[in-house]
C-alpha cells in the first residue's frame, strides 16, 4: 500500500515538474511571438542581429518584414512550415556549431521563396526580365528567373552583411 501511494505522489510531482519545465520553456523562448510577423521575433535568436539591424537601416524597412521576403505568402500553413523548418535549422546550427565561417545563409528552399517574393513585390521592375527570362533559364526551369536578385542587388536589404561580426555593437540592437 504505501509502495503505491508513493508512486502516486512520484507521479503527480512529476507531472508538475514536467508542467512548470514546460511554462518555462515558453515563456524564455517567447513561443508565442513566432506566430506573429513582427521583425523583432527574429532578433529572439541573438545571431539574427546583424541581419536585423541592417535591415532597419535599409530601403525596405518601410516597405517590408522579414516575414514578407523571408516566408511563402500563399498559405498561413506554408508560411508556419517554412518558419519551423528555418527555425528549427537556424537554432540546430547554432547549438552545434555548424555555421561554415559563422555565417548565416538562406537554404535552397529559402532562396526559392525570397527570389519568388522578390518578383511578387517588384512586378513591375522585373516584368521585363520575367518575359525575357528565358535567356537566363538553365535546365527547362521557366518558374524562376533563374538569375537571384541579390546577384546584382547584393547589400539590399541587408548592406554588407557577411557574418556575426559585420555591425559593430549589433549585440545590443535597439529599436529606431
Amino acid at each position: 500500500m504505501e509502495t503505491k501511494s508513493i508512486m502516486k505522489y512520484v507521479s503527480v510531482l512529476s507531472v508538475l515538474a514536467l508542467i512548470g519545465v514546460s511554462a518555462y520553456l515558453v515563456h524564455a523562448s517567447r513561443f508565442f511571438t513566432y506566430f506573429t510577423e513582427d521583425p523583432k521575433v527574429c532578433i529572439n535568436c541573438h545571431t539574427m542581429n546583424t541581419q536585423y539591424a541592417t535591415w532597419q537601416h535599409s530601403s525596405h524597412r518601410e516597405r517590408a518584414t522579414c516575414v514578407e521576403c523571408h516566408l511563402p505568402q500563399e498559405s498561413l500553413i506554408d508560411k508556419l512550415l517554412a518558419k519551423s523548418k528555418d527555425g528549427f535549422n537556424h537554432s540546430y546550427a547554432m547549438t552545434f556549431h555548424t555555421y561554415e565561417g559563422r555565417n548565416i545563409r538562406a537554404s535552397a528552399g529559402a532562396q526559392k521563396r525570397i527570389q519568388a517574393n522578390c518578383i511578387v513585390c517588384h512586378r513591375e521592375m522585373v516584368s521585363q526580365m520575367t518575359a525575357n527570362d528565358q535567356l537566363y533559364v538553365k535546365g527547362g526551369d521557366t518558374d524562376q528567373i533563374a538569375r537571384k536578385c541579390w546577384s546584382c542587388h547584393r547589400n539590399i536589404p541587408h548592406g554588407r552583411a557577411r557574418g556575426l561580426n559585420a555591425t559593430p555593437d549589433n549585440l545590443g540592437v535597439k529599436e529606431i
